[in-house]
């Protein structure tokens, strides 16, 4: 909550800005404070106009709505509400199309996810950022569908890697590979897992290696650094872990702490507060859901198999850069939210429910049974 405040506050002063100096307003945004160096640091933590940007945009947008609510704050709770709101209609019109029949376990799973719901409807970034995704996801299935790729329709896909560009630029990098990847097996249907599969493996030599081609693409260091940044912010639900390099190695024994915090985590002993304790519930119901969808999974119900491997393949590399780059509990799963529903409703839509209800009515009757003897 403290986050949210802080928006609401700095918006104010944008606002209030906006109406005594107009042109400052508008370009205080293009200003880098660091003398031009913010600007050459990408995927910086410190001292960087990138990152900087996305706390900067986002203040400007709640300006913008103090300019409707005169400024009070839960009016403009409610106006960004409605606009994150178009994001999850936008995924749930593409998940019925590929997956028909299946419309209420859709509905329930995209927009009922505990941790999504809670941070796309309040004042923070993740509303916008799925509303990124959802652009990019629904023109892209569409307009394979149909075969058609109007100027507009490219447009809206811009329109959703500019997004997390502004508001969170790792996932712009992370998003990226699954599109190509995307692309590529829609012009080769029949090879789809081989396409995804060639792409990422390409991605990953390109990740280790293009720092040999110039310095500023060492983005293993990226990563390093990022992490370093968030071990040094010490908060009230961050953990020690075990420190990245650099390397091949360091990244390979990493890997599984990297899975273990971004999938696993908070743990029951990790519950410090409400919010904590509502974290550490949603985790272990998704575990729950995983194994029910292993153990009572029902295939082909995707008519476009590419839409699923999107879905698996962004979904894990996102939770690997959250892994390795994350210490905070709390960040981690504010971080993971905006992926939850294409997590979930993958998993619930292929999952058989009536098997799942017929299992355990027909043990309860063997118990029942066995009481009455």
């Amino acid at each position: 909550m403290i986050d949210t405040w802080n928006y609401h506050y700095a918006g104010l002063e944008e606002y209030k800005l906006l109406l005594n100096d107009p042109k400052e307003y508008l370009t205080n945004i293009f200003i880098d404070p660091y003398n031009n160096e913010g600007v050459s640091t990408f995927f910086s933590s410190h001292n960087s106009y990138w990152n900087d940007l996305k706390y900067n945009v986002f203040v400007k947008v709640i300006s913008i709505f103090h300019i409707f609510s005169f400024g009070h704050y839960y009016v403009n709770v409610i106006f960004y509400s409605f606009i994150s709101l178009f994001g999850a209609v936008a995924f749930y019109r593409v998940m019925i199309d590929a997956v028909p029949g299946k419309k209420n376990i859709i509905l329930y799973s995209t927009f009922l996810v505990p941790s999504f719901l809670y941070w796309a409807s309040g004042l923070h970034k993740e509303g916008l950022l799925f509303i990124g995704i959802s652009l990019i996801v629904f023109h892209i299935y569409f307009g394979n569908k149909e075969k058609k790729w109007p100027v507009h329709r490219w447009m809206a896909i811009l329109l959703g890697l500019f997004i997390p560009f502004l508001l969170r630029n790792f996932v712009l990098a992370v998003i990226s590979p699954a599109i190509l990847a995307w692309l590529v097996a829609n012009k080769w249907p029949k090879y789809g897992l081989a396409c995804f599969a060639s792409v990422y493996l390409f991605f990953c030599i390109a990740f280790f290696t293009l720092r040999y081609v110039h310095p500023m693409l060492d983005f293993p260091q990226a990563v390093v650094n990022k992490q370093q940044a968030f071990l040094q912010q010490v908060g009230n639900s961050s953990i020690p872990i075990k420190e990245l390099k650099p390397t091949v190695g360091s990244f390979v024994t990493n890997t599984p702490q990297a899975i273990a915090l971004s999938t696993l985590r908070p743990y029951p002993s990790d519950v410090r507060h409400l919010l904590s304790l509502i974290a550490a519930a949603e985790t272990q119901l998704l575990l729950l859901m995983f194994l029910l969808f292993l153990f009572f999974r029902r295939k082909n119900q995707f008519q476009n198999k590419n839409l699923l491997y999107f879905c698996v393949f962004f979904s894990i590399t996102l939770l690997l850069a959250i892994g390795f780059s994350v210490n905070n509990l709390g960040a981690i799963v504010r971080y993971r939210s905006v992926i939850l529903p294409l997590i979930v409703t993958t998993m619930a839509v292929q999952t058989n429910w009536k098997a799942i209800g017929s299992f355990f009515n027909g043990k309860n009757k063997k118990e029942q049974a066995t009481t009455a003897v």
